[in-house]
């Protein structure tokens, strides 16, 4: 789960990580009388959306004046920016962030976060930070330090010490610096966060050591243990189908194909997408309804792939275990009765009382296309949705005609 710089730089605040003076708005009038209560004759206006690089595409203003800061504000809120990071459909900006702007000397890079191929935390640092820190991973690795801390015993002084003299820190901001690594620590350790980075870590003209941007991610599995960092959550940065998936406990995320999926297990889920993709189709979304796939779970698991509008054909593929397949046959069938479903079905079931499952899908009278394996499937998932294609082009194309007749 990704948190605002904001709020990620409050969290900061209170484990001893110094940052700038600053306040949020939601509108351009907020953002000048944040601009008066920081005080001094120039302010930072950021955007705040769930991505980095914003400054590329307009989302960070340096202002001078107070009519600057409300045309910055005015100019970023309600604004969809996009990113390298946030894809092609980008975020929309709700709320700006106004900063006390800060005198730089220098520039630093410090990230730790969860190394799950080692099993351990790592910290990571460059002496040179800033925007172009993503590129300089590729053709300057040299300047990019790594520390590994082993969890059971925690981050070390010495540790502390090796990554601050990495960054460049004179003796003179030795303590400040290994109070705020420290400090970043502690944070991701006690929060069950994945990942804390400080993009830049600046020193000041007068010597400060300050956080000039701050990014979070958490564990989506421990928020049950973190109610303060749960209610954090900014659901208008979140595909709107995801945030209904998270309300009804199914594990869903969108992707940019039309073929619906509805699997379950995970594994299962991405054999059956890559299976799709393999047969000349895209999936629509992973879907993974889990091993309790009732009837209710499953109606509720088919509106949310059928909300996605360019859904043309939909696949479910179940294999039962714990489960049964005469039980997720009933309740396939209860869901498509209430939900009177336009595209078509491609069902494959398999496991515990399969037989059964497939009989009462075949006695429903419904049109539901019947499959034996998952690749057979997935092809005929994609020979649906390839003729639900071609009669919507024929459609849109007497339309077409008879609007020039008629003109």
């Amino acid at each position: 789960m990704d948190i605002h710089e904001y709020q990620a730089k409050e969290i900061l605040a209170d484990y001893g990580v110094r940052i700038a003076e600053g306040g949020l708005a939601h509108s351009p009038e907020e953002a000048v009388q944040r601009a008066r209560e920081i005080g001094g004759d120039v302010w930072v206006v950021k955007a705040q959306i769930h991505s980095g690089a914003r400054g590329k595409a307009g989302g960070i203003k340096i202002c001078k004046t107070h009519e600057e800061v409300e045309a910055a504000a005015q100019e970023m809120l309600g604004k969809t920016l996009v990113t390298l990071q946030t894809g092609p459909a980008g975020k929309v900006c709700s709320r700006v962030y106004i900063e006390a702007a800060t005198d730089i000397a220098r520039e630093m890079y410090l990230c730790i976060l969860v190394d799950r191929s080692t099993e351990r935390i790592v910290m990571i640092g460059s002496a040179q930070g800033g925007m172009e820190i993503e590129d300089m991973v590729e053709t300057k690795p040299e300047v990019i330090k790594r520390i590994y801390v082993e969890p059971a015993v925690g981050l070390q002084d010495f540790q502390a010490r090796k990554m601050a003299f990495a960054l460049g820190i004179a003796t003179s901001h030795l303590n400040q610096a290994i109070k705020t690594i420290k400090g970043c620590y502690r944070a991701l350790r006690d929060l069950d966060a994945n990942m804390v980075e400080i993009n830049p870590l600046v020193v000041t003209r007068n010597g400060d050591l300050v956080a000039i941007d701050a990014k979070m991610n958490f564990d989506p599995n421990a928020l049950f243990r973190r109610h303060k960092i749960s209610e954090l959550r900014d659901k208008t940065q979140i595909d709107p189908r995801e945030v209904a998936a998270a309300d009804h406990d199914l594990s869903y995320i969108g992707l940019d194909g039309d073929i619906g999926c509805m699997i379950n297990g995970a594994g299962l889920a991405m054999a059956t997408m890559d299976m799709i993709k393999l047969a000349g189709g895209e999936p629509a979304n992973f879907l993974d309804v889990g091993g309790g796939a009732s009837a209710e779970r499953t109606e509720k698991a088919f509106r949310l792939v059928l909300a996605d509008k360019g859904v043309k054909a939909m696949l479910v593929n179940i294999f039962a275990g714990i489960n049964r397949c005469d039980w997720i046959a009933e309740g396939v069938v209860h869901a498509v009765r209430n939900i009177d479903m336009k595209v078509p079905l491609i069902v494959r079931l398999s496991g515990t009382n399969v037989e059964a499952g497939r009989r009462i899908i075949a006695e429903s009278g419904l049109p539901i296309i019947m499959a034996e394996t998952l690749a057979d499937a997935a092809e005929k998932a994609v020979k649906a949705r390839n003729e639900v294609v071609a009669k919507e082009k024929i459609t849109s194309e007497k339309i077409e005609s008879q609007s020039r007749g008629n003109a």
